[in-house]
């Protein structure tokens, strides 16, 4: 059998999951839409973006820090790989005038816009899988001057770094993978240098119980 690597069946597979799993009110949501640790209520908040007009999600699953952001009157756009997130998000989200959700990859969307954002985002998202060599070029691109990149996500596995491969389906399902990069702090410091942004600052958030995983945490500016 050939390998299956269809990556838009596996975000569909797991936005399912995680619809089904995060039944929530439209206030609830709002109230915990903008974390960027895996632990609600725990870290910093939207000013890690500073007072942008324009924001750009990368990887937005259900769509609640697009809408976070719209409501404050922020032109906010996200875009994501999977058409049921963006059908979930469009349907709870898409009344809000400022909310766009897209549907696309997100490095061929980045390539193909000529447009660009005060800030641009991805929360545990899709940057998290896509090769950071050939996005923060991109990304740069993208900003305006002055403009803030943030990201965050889990922090290297200690002596795993790079490349990092995982099946999606279980090792007994399709041979259905991704794939995402993790590196330490200093490491992406020196990528988002490399990259040409400044003000660049990276960390390990830690958790709220010491004995647990920590988050990682980067934000860099565009040059003015």
């Amino acid at each position: 059998m050939s390998p299956i690597t269809d990556r838009i069946a596996y975000w569909d597979h797991y936005a399912t999951g995680v619809r089904d799993d995060h039944d929530t009110t439209p206030e609830q949501a709002l109230k915990n839409a903008f974390g960027w640790t895996q632990y609600e209520g725990h870290g910093p908040g939207a000013e890690l973006l500073g007072e942008p007009a324009s924001t750009l999600e990368l990887g937005f699953g259900r769509g609640h820090a697009v809408a976070a952001l719209a409501i404050k009157g922020i032109d906010a756009t996200g875009i994501d790989l999977s058409p049921v997130q963006v059908a979930a998000a469009q349907a709870q989200w898409g009344h809000l005038p400022n909310a766009h959700f897209v549907q696309a990859d997100v490095l061929e969307h980045v390539a193909a816009t000529d447009q660009r954002w005060d800030a641009i985002y991805s929360i545990f998202g899709a940057f998290w899988f896509t090769d950071p060599e050939q996005l923060l070029p991109l990304i740069r691109q993208r900003l305006a001057p002055g403009g803030r990149f943030v990201f965050s996500q889990a922090p290297a596995v200690p002596g795993s770094y790079g490349i990092q491969g995982m099946y999606g389906a279980g090792f007994c399902g399709p041979q259905t993978w991704v794939y995402r990069w993790a590196y330490e702090p200093s490491d992406w410091a020196a990528l988002l240098t490399a990259a040409g942004f400044d003000d660049v600052r990276a960390w390990h958030e830690q958790a709220p119980d010491p004995g647990y995983v920590a988050t990682l945490i980067a934000q860099a500016r565009q040059p003015s």
